[in-house]
C-alpha cells in the first residue's frame, strides 16, 4: 500500500490543487491529511490563494481516498462541509509488519509519543511545518513538513510511504529527505 501524507494546507486553494496533482501522479492508494485543512489560523499569514470553499470542493472530490485527522485549526464546523471524517485526534493504520499512528502534532508529537507504539512502529505528525525523519526509542518519527506554510527555510513538501521507504518530496516530485524503515 502506498500512502501520501499532506499537512497544513491552511485553506490554500493553490496548494490543495498541487496536493491533488501530486496524489494523482504518485498513484498512492490513500491521501492521509494530517490536519489544519481549511483555516489559516491566527498565528499564520494568509496563504497563497486562500479560498477554503475551493479546498472543500477539491478534497471532497476524492473523499473515498482520504484518511484525515483533526488539526488545532480544524473545528466541528469544518466537519459540516467536508464529506470525510476529520474530527479524530489520531488514526491508526495497520501495515503489513507494523502500525502507523497519525496525529496532527498539537496533542501527540516527537516529545509526546503515544505509549501504544512499539519498536518498528511509525508515528507521523504535522503541525510544526518542518520535515522530521528520525528513530526514537525504536519508533520511527516522521513529519512531511507543510504543503502551504513551511518553516525554517524548508520547501513546501509532502510525504510518501511506499513499502519501507518514507520520502519527503517537493512539489516538483524531487526527493528532499528520505529514510528506510527497517
Amino acid at each position: 500500500m502506498k500512502l501520501m501524507f499532506a499537512s497544513d494546507i491552511h485553506g490554500s486553494a493553490y496548494w490543495a490543487k498541487k496536493v491533488l496533482e501530486r496524489f494523482e501522479e504518485e498513484q498512492a492508494d490513500y491521501l492521509v491529511l494530517l490536519g489544519d485543512l481549511l483555516y489559516h489560523g491566527p498565528r499564520n499569514p494568509l496563504p497563497q490563494d486562500y479560498n477554503p470553499q475551493v479546498v472543500i470542493r477539491l478534497l471532497n472530490s476524492i473523499k473515498h481516498q482520504i484518511i484525515a485527522i483533526r488539526g488545532n485549526c480544524d473545528s466541528e464546523v469544518d466537519q459540516m462541509v467536508l464529506e470525510f471524517p476529520i474530527t479524530a485526534d489520531y488514526n491508526v493504520i495497520p501495515l503489513k509488519n507494523r502500525k502507523l499512528m497519525a496525529s496532527h502534532g498539537h496533542l501527540y508529537n516527537d516529545q509526546q509519543i503515544p505509549s501504544s507504539l512499539i519498536e518498528g512502529d511509525i508515528f507521523i505528525f504535522g503541525h510544526i511545518h518542518v520535515p522530521v525523519l528520525k528513530q526514537q526509542n525504536g519508533v520511527y518519527i516522521l513529519n512531511p513538513g507543510s504543503t502551504t506554510l513551511p518553516k525554517e527555510n524548508h520547501p513546501n513538501s509532502y510525504g510518501i510511504l511506499d513499502d519501507d521507504q518514507f520520502k519527503v518530496k517537493t512539489f516538483d516530485g524531487k526527493v528532499y529527505k528520505e529514510i528506510t524503515l527497517k
